[in-house]
């Protein structure tokens, strides 16, 4: 009973780790875009000096 058990909790942690791992890269790659979209479409400034859309 207790093998039984413990391959199913080792399953159901590699389960939410891919799951959640899944998630993050999503994150990324929405983060990537959000990123070149701003980088590609930032405004120019005051003497054609291109500016920065972000603060940091």
């Amino acid at each position: 009973m207790v093998p039984l058990i413990l391959v199913l909790l080792l399953a159901l942690i590699l389960f939410g780790a891919g799951f959640a791992l899944k998630a993050l890269w999503w994150i990324a790659v929405i983060v990537l875009v959000i990123w070149l979209v701003g980088f590609l479409a930032r405004s120019t400034g005051a003497g054609g000096k291109r500016g920065r859309w972000y603060r940091w």
